[in-house]
């Protein structure tokens, strides 16, 4: 079983930045995806960052440039970096983790479907 706990939503100004944090429990195989999804207000799900098993990192188009994603696996913890929020940010930011076991899905399709932890919010305002 994998637990995911996220921390660092905030609300913040156009412009600003801010890095969530996931602190990752349980045993994640090497064959696993790690990243963050969100959802907008009124929207689906969709990804934002991932790492693939074979740590190939991908962001969606809406996000790139602007944030990292990265991670410490002795701190068991994976990070995103926001920089330049824009009020199109503002959502529930969850963090995701899925063991990619040989499908061929994207990363995000596999994220959607996997292990979620509860989110944090992030509020940008203009």
């Amino acid at each position: 079983q994998v637990q995911l706990v996220e921390s660092g939503g905030d609300s913040v100004q156009a412009g600003g930045s801010l890095r969530l944090s996931c602190g990752v429990s349980g045993y994640i195989y090497s064959t696993y995806a790690v990243g963050w999804l969100r959802q907008a207000p009124g929207k689906e799900l969709e990804g934002v960052a991932g790492i693939d098993s074979d740590e190939t990192i991908t962001y969606s188009e809406s996000v790139k440039g602007r944030f990292t994603i990265s991670r410490d696996n002795a701190k068991r913890t994976l990070y995103l970096q926001m920089d330049n929020l824009k009020p199109e940010d503002t959502g529930m930011y969850y963090c995701a983790a899925v063991d990619r076991d040989g499908e061929s899905w994207s990363v995000f399709e596999l994220l959607l479907v996997g292990y979620r932890g509860q989110g944090t919010q992030v509020t940008v305002s203009s």
